[in-house]
């Protein structure tokens, strides 16, 4: 029997190959360290920490057809999570998220994720059909999205019927890609989950702090965004209304998918009726915990 789901997961789910030092590092560095491969992907990171906050959470993506791909499936169904409406190919291979990390943070990171992008509006069937929603009854309830789809999805889905009900909380997948998300952002019900950077490129400017950036966003048609600026204040707020708190101080060991930690906390917090200002205080505690290394993964 298929799990009803408490929120949908839709974008990258693939495998995260990490190589992690202890040291500093900068352009051409060949240090010894650790390498891992672990499931990730936006659409992933949400769901895992949705998971640890007592959620159930269905899969939307594309996966494919081949070993890696057998070994993620698996992974998603043993963590809890709804995989029956994943949509997997016989022709894409599944995705992979390259990235190195040093004491001084993010050195440098690849997103493959063509077969998701080339799987387009396939992944969204089981809004379609009947499974999760249709035309004349779309899902009701929340969606979390990440930029990782492509920009013409991203436009559909702006104006489709199949998501006229839904609460949609919407991430870039990467200053790369956030631009991506201009198609959503008259959107009535979208929350914006994105950082200093992200926010100044979706407004083709520079901030230097997360209220600014925020009030920014709403001024360009956001109906609600969040702005995060790494171990500085962060940002909550609509029109008119904006609130603003400092995430705890505490030594960084880790950085790829804080982010992802950062929103799925917000959306499971508001999921048990938290009120807004403590739910960005669970966040940003969600996310320091987890960049200081203490979460596990």
């Amino acid at each position: 029997m298929t799990t009803t789901p408490d929120i949908l997961c839709i974008g990258s789910v693939l495998w995260d190959v990490i190589g992690r030092a202890a040291s500093h590092m900068r352009v051409g560095s060949d240090v010894p360290g650790r390498i891992t491969r672990l499931p990730g992907g936006v659409a992933m990171n949400i769901a895992m920490t949705l998971r640890r906050f007592g959620m159930t959470p269905a899969l939307l993506t594309a996966i494919g057809r081949d070993a890696e791909g057998d070994d993620l499936m698996a992974e998603a169904a043993r963590m809890g999570m709804v995989c029956d409406h994943i949509y997997r190919s016989d022709d894409l291979p599944t995705d992979v998220y390259m990235a190195i990390e040093g004491a001084n943070g993010l050195i440098a990171a690849i997103a493959d994720a063509h077969s998701l992008e080339a799987a387009g509006q396939k992944i969204l069937t089981p809004l379609a059909d009947g499974k999760l929603g249709s035309d004349a009854a779309p899902f009701h309830g929340p969606v979390a999205l990440d930029g990782n789809l492509t920009e013409e999805l991203l436009q559909d889905i702006a104006k489709s019927p199949l998501f006229a009900r839904a609460d949609l909380r919407v991430a870039p997948a990467s200053p790369g890609k956030a631009e991506r998300l201009l198609a959503l952002l008259g959107h009535p019900s979208a929350t914006f989950y994105v950082n200093l950077e992200e926010a100044g490129l979706l407004c083709q400017t520079r901030f230097d702090d997360s209220a600014v950036a925020a009030a920014a966003l709403i001024a360009r048609g956001a109906h609600r965004v969040l702005v995060t600026d790494g171990g500085n204040s962060a940002s909550e707020g609509t029109a008119g209304d904006i609130i603003t708190q400092t995430p705890p101080a505490v030594m960084v060991t880790r950085v790829t998918g804080a982010g992802d930690t950062f929103m799925a906390a917000h959306i499971a917090s508001e999921a048990h009726g938290v009120d807004r200002a403590a739910a960005l205080t669970r966040a940003l505690n969600a996310a320091a915990t987890y960049v200081s290394g203490e979460t596990p993964l």
